[in-house]
């Protein structure tokens, strides 16, 4: 069973903590969306991130100066966000970083897909930033199959926690004998389940957190989860959705 997850948008360099073991996959790639970023002005910045001033300045200074092969955070370390606070992988016990080193992917617009311990560098480019690249408009039609490729190469089974924005990057080419599973954490609100983001992060994170420390290797174990005051409601689920109601 392979996860997938969302990055954040924030991002920090930690070096101390644990060592960056592995080189991302798609680097050829990446640096391929940075020479396009460093034509860009403050200004195309600023309209591609839809980001304030402050924060279109970090990055330009970022992209200026970046090479993708001097990373060395480990990704999961990197990404600072309501998810990652409750994954708390600060605090991994050597089983929860196997766990997540064997079955984790985190989907990100700059890297492609990261494992844990690929060592990154803090980036922003959202998977639905319109960049277009040669003939592609965005950066969907960049990565096209190759992440899809990657994450089914040796198990035929995904669980999905990733945000619609990124899932979006793997479930056009799912194929018949893929097994795919989307997590939806949610309220009963006048009989139907209603998703509060801020939650559903904060969810998404504790299960990743839940599945390592239980070593979960099936999709249907998934469902003894009940983090956060969210159980799994049968009623509401099907084969390809598990529904966690609060």
């Amino acid at each position: 069973m392979q996860i997938i997850i969302s990055p954040a948008k924030q991002m920090r360099a930690d070096t101390d903590s644990i060592e960056a073991g592995r080189r991302p996959l798609f680097l050829e790639e990446t640096g391929k969306l940075l020479n396009r970023l460093k034509t860009f002005n403050r200004g195309e910045l600023r309209e591609l991130f839809r980001a304030n001033e402050k924060i279109t300045e970090e990055n330009f200074q970022r992209y200026s100066h970046m090479n993708p092969e001097n990373g060395r955070t480990p990704a999961i370390l990197s990404y600072v966000g309501l998810q990652y606070q409750y994954m708390a992988p600060q605090v991994f016990t050597g089983e929860q970083w196997e766990y997540v080193r064997r079955h984790l992917w985190i989907l990100s617009g700059f890297y492609g897909m990261l494992r844990p311990d690929h060592g990154v560098m803090p980036y922003r480019l959202e998977m639905q930033a319109q960049l277009s690249m040669g003939e592609t408009k965005d950066l969907y039609g960049f990565w096209g199959d190759r992440l899809y490729q990657e994450l089914v190469r040796e198990d035929k089974v995904i669980l999905n926690l990733a945000s619609k924005e990124y899932s979006r990057v793997i479930e056009p080419y799912l194929e018949p004998e893929v097994r795919y599973v989307t997590c939806v954490f949610g309220n009963l609100q006048d009989g139907k389940v209603k998703v509060k983001g801020t939650e559903a992060k904060m969810a998404r994170g504790e299960m990743v957190r839940w599945l390592s420390k239980e070593q979960i290797e099936e999709p249907e174990d998934v469902r003894g989860f009940e983090g956060l005051g969210f159980s799994y409601c049968a009623d509401r689920s099907a084969e390809g959705e598990y529904v966690f109601l609060k």
